[in-house]
């Protein structure tokens, strides 16, 4: 074959008969000369996959991601969206000549999809994966057993013992690793954590209401609930309200993201502050070397989070006198 046949294979080009392309390919393999480079690498497009509402959370990254690809002269393709969570997508980007790489923001293809992307030699970057992920898969997310930690360590040093969990599903990463954080606080004050004191929901407001209203209304209430995000923790203030427990003097309540709303509830919710922008801006940079074939060691990336105390945590309210 020409040296220009050849070279077009290698540099991803499209003008070549398929069969000639396979020859190449197979010729490379045998030589052990380099993999040749995939279509659109140079230029391509990045496929941001998104499909939920981009609002609060999703929103701060989308738009991280967007900002930081126009920085490198790159050109984003979105699904976002409930309606795009159906979207059997995946197996398709590796054909599409015009993609270069993709960034998956939670994706909810379980991880057989993930690994059969990898395995096509198709570059992308997970941003807060729901589960586990082989180390051969690039990721990005916020440090959440520490945070968790965190957080209810400052609990504990409140002085609260009973502390309810209005957790994430059970099934996702963040809220088994948040729980493992949680567990850890509690363990280094000597107490076990009890599981009627733990709830697993959707995390929403309608979702943290339901939850903090079955564990306010236990015989033996709490003293403070820790919410898996923000909206879940302005859920569980209604349920408060509601009973005529005062913040944070009868009950402390925490959440988790900081976002605007944590700064509009009464009282400020304390909470955690995650980089959303900062790992939307993280994932472009990790595909970008992906993209350019430079060796990566670090592909599992957990970026550090901030506790911020407000006031919607207090000490423990002191016991009522036996009558």
């Amino acid at each position: 074959m020409s040296i220009a046949t050849v070279s077009r294979v290698m540099n991803g080009q499209a003008n070549v008969a398929p069969d000639t392309r396979e020859l190449v390919r197979r010729a490379v393999a045998r030589l052990g000369a380099p993999a040749p480079a995939r279509r659109g690498t140079a230029s391509g497009a990045i496929y941001v996959r998104c499909p939920y509402v981009l609002t609060d959370y999703f929103g701060v990254i989308v738009s991280s991601i967007a900002e930081t690809l126009d920085l490198y002269g790159r050109r984003l393709v979105l699904s976002a969206g409930d309606a795009a969570r159906e979207l059997q997508v995946l197996a398709d980007l590796p054909d599409d000549p015009a993609v270069a790489g993709a960034i998956l923001v939670v994706p909810p293809e379980p991880e057989r999809d993930l690994e059969a992307l990898r395995a096509a030699d198709f570059p992308f970057v997970v941003v807060d994966p729901r589960t586990p992920l082989p180390q051969d898969i690039a990721s990005v997310s916020a440090a959440n057993l520490t945070a968790a930690r965190t957080v209810s360590a400052h609990l504990v040093d409140l002085g609260h013992r009973r502390i309810g969990v209005i957790g994430g599903p059970g099934d996702w990463l963040a809220s088994q690793s948040r729980l493992a954080g949680h567990t850890s606080a509690l363990a280094d004050a000597g107490v076990l954590p009890s599981p009627e004191l733990l709830r697993s929901i959707e995390p929403t407001a309608d979702w943290g209401y339901d939850a903090a209203c079955q564990l306010l209304d236990l015989p033996e209430r709490p003293t403070a609930l820790v919410a898996f995000n923000d909206k879940a923790a302005v859920g569980a203030l209604r349920a408060a309200y509601e009973r005529g427990l005062r913040v944070p003097e009868d009950l402390s309540i925490t959440g988790f993201d900081d976002i605007d709303l944590s700064r509009s509830t009464v009282p400020r919710l304390t909470t955690v502050r995650q980089p959303l922008e900062e790992m939307g801006r993280m994932a472009v940079s990790l595909l970008m070397r992906l993209l350019d074939r430079h060796t990566v060691d670090a592909l599992h990336v957990e970026l550090a989070t901030q506790l911020v105390l407000r006031g919607s945590t207090g000490p423990v309210p002191a016991r009522e006198p036996a009558s």
